[in-house]
């Protein structure tokens, strides 16, 4: 059963999983670690949530991750990635990823850009028609962001993109989320970025923070000695809930005290 975990609040959950030997902590990232913005590509993680993120990074055996459905490209951006960093980066909802000392990896290419341009075109026009609605192209697919809109205007362009999608590319794989509709030609989901996280970093547990139906994927694959959380409203199999990326700053927090404690 989830619970809702309150900032200064002991939590056993949160102890255990901050004293793991060797820790993972993937974040989503919008809605997660930054508040939700009108401009999908203006998205930047909380000044707090970058400090704990550091905070972690620093410690022995600890590896911070941002696990986003954003393409690679985009996310290096929103994060504000370098070349240098210790973080990891999962994009394309776990088909790429970028590793420290590594760089970039992703899937054998797939014979299917020409099939993505055609779905980019027919999709293009569609969300010109209307107000407050974003186009978002992607290594994989493409994304139609309603932050903007109103709900009516939000019901409208996502019935007429899946109606196109039905009927000229019903192999893609549909990804509803906050404001958004994404499809994808690859098949991959945050399950399987928790899955090849734990693999690099042969990690004894991970900690999981995530707002909307896909990080559902990986919630669903946490097992014991895992915590997943839930930002925000909405069905969850995580164990905490939490109300705001404010709310995961301090949780972080938490964490890095802990662990930090721990290794001194």
């Amino acid at each position: 059963m989830t619970r809702t975990w309150t900032p200064g609040t002991p939590d056993a959950a949160l102890t255990a999983i901050a004293r793991t030997p060797r820790l993972v902590v993937a974040l989503d990232f919008d809605g997660t670690a930054s508040p939700f913005v009108l401009e999908p590509m203006s998205a930047r993680a909380l000044p707090e949530i970058v400090a704990e993120v550091e905070r972690l990074s620093a410690l022995p055996d600890t590896v911070v991750a941002y696990v986003s459905g954003r393409s690679m490209d985009d996310l290096r951006v929103i994060t504000e990635h370098h070349d240098d960093s210790p973080v990891v980066l999962a994009g394309s909802h776990g088909a790429q990823y970028w590793y420290p000392g590594i760089g970039l990896t992703e899937p054998v290419a797939e014979a299917r850009d020409a099939e993505r341009d055609d779905l980019w075109a027919a999709v293009r026009p569609i969300v010109a028609k209307y107000d407050g609605v974003e186009f978002e192209p992607k290594t994989y697919g493409v994304g139609v962001h309603t932050r903007g809109a109103v709900p009516e205007v939000e019901e409208a362009v996502f019935a007429e993109v899946d109606a196109l999608v039905a009927e000229r590319f019903p192999q893609w794989r549909r990804r509803p989320g906050h404001h958004v509709l994404e499809f994808s030609s690859r098949a991959e989901g945050k399950d399987a970025a928790m899955v090849a996280l734990r693999a690099q970093f042969d990690a004894t547990g991970i900690l999981f923070a995530g707002d909307d139906v896909t990080d559902e994927d990986a919630m669903g694959v946490l097992g014991e000695g895992d915590l997943g959380v839930r930002v925000g409203e909405g069905a969850t199999s995580a164990i905490l809930r939490v109300g705001s990326p404010q709310e995961i700053a301090a949780l972080l927090s938490v964490v890095a005290d802990i662990r930090g404690a721990a290794r001194e």
